[in-house]
């Protein structure tokens, strides 16, 4: 479909000051990895593709046309940058993807049927509640 190698040359990292708490060497390094994607200016993947992944990953896009995914589930910066790369080949494995068109198909004879056997059954359950009718 396309080159996972030449996708991830395209690809931009960042390593940033995780958030949250810490202890002392919490403030010293930056072990975060924030990867952007320029998706517009990309030269692995076609004009279909590009649509396509347009119209799948839309709310993930800025408005510039940049997929940007970040990672700091790791102390570890080396492993973070492979986690974040595993995640953006999934979410570009998932925007390719074409749906199947589906085919409408008609109600069986069999489950109308059985609706209406149903409907009935109802109805008289509820018509021998009422008390009889004395003339």
């Amino acid at each position: 479909m396309f080159d996972e190698q030449a996708l991830i040359s395209e690809l931009q990292f960042k390593a940033v000051r995780s958030s949250g708490a810490g202890g002392q060497h919490v403030n010293k390094v930056s072990s975060k990895v924030v990867l952007s994607f320029d998706l517009m200016n990309s030269q692995v993947f076609s004009e279909e593709q590009k649509e396509l992944l347009f119209k799948n990953l839309a709310n993930r896009l800025t408005l510039e046309g940049v997929l940007i995914l970040q990672r700091d589930d790791s102390r570890s910066q080396h492993k973070n940058k492979d986690l974040v790369i595993k995640r953006f080949l999934e979410l570009i494995n998932q925007g390719l993807v074409i749906p199947k068109k589906r085919k409408p198909t008609k109600t069986p004879k069999s489950v109308k049927l059985k609706r209406l056997a149903k409907k009935r059954q109802q109805s008289e359950k509820k018509a021998n509640r009422k008390p009889p009718e004395i003339t």
